[in-house]
């Protein structure tokens, strides 16, 4: 039977829910997800416990607060001038607390998102660069289809 090593390409079958049993993702009732170990798809945390899982098997992983993306960083929560944003995007964007705006990465080959937390009368916005679950304690259900 296959094992999952770093490197291994995945097929499979996974739900994420947050501490109050939300889902965020689940790929379950659709098709499944494909990914290579390594590759940052997912956090390191939960890839350091897919390892050495064999293909077929089905576990649940729960990780404590902050193990999967980190405590929450109160640098992270910024404000950005409305110029900033013109000069990013759409001069017209309307912004509004709980959308998630996506930022180019400063060499232009990546991107990185943030949420919005309030908007000045200026323009001006306050977004948490934090991933939505730092700081926070995660289930992970996956169903290994393929391990390649």
């Amino acid at each position: 039977m296959t094992q999952v090593q770093e490197g291994s390409f995945l097929t499979l079958h996974y739900r994420m829910s947050g501490p109050q049993g939300q889902v965020i993702i689940d790929t379950f009732e659709d098709k499944p997800a494909t990914l290579s170990v390594g590759a940052g798809e997912l956090s390191p945390a939960i890839e350091a416990k897919l390892i050495g899982l064999n293909e077929g098997e089905h576990v649940v992983i729960e990780l404590e607060a902050g193990e999967a993306f980190g405590e929450r960083q109160p640098q992270m929560v910024q404000w950005v001038a409305r110029s900033l944003l013109n000069q990013l995007g759409d001069p017209s964007e309307q912004y509004a607390t709980g959308d998630v705006v996506q930022f180019p990465t400063p060499d232009g080959l990546g991107s990185y998102a943030g949420s919005v937390q309030e908007v000045r009368e200026d323009g001006a916005v306050l977004f948490d660069f934090n991933h939505p679950l730092a700081g926070q304690a995660v289930k992970f259900e996956v169903q290994l289809i393929g391990v390649l």
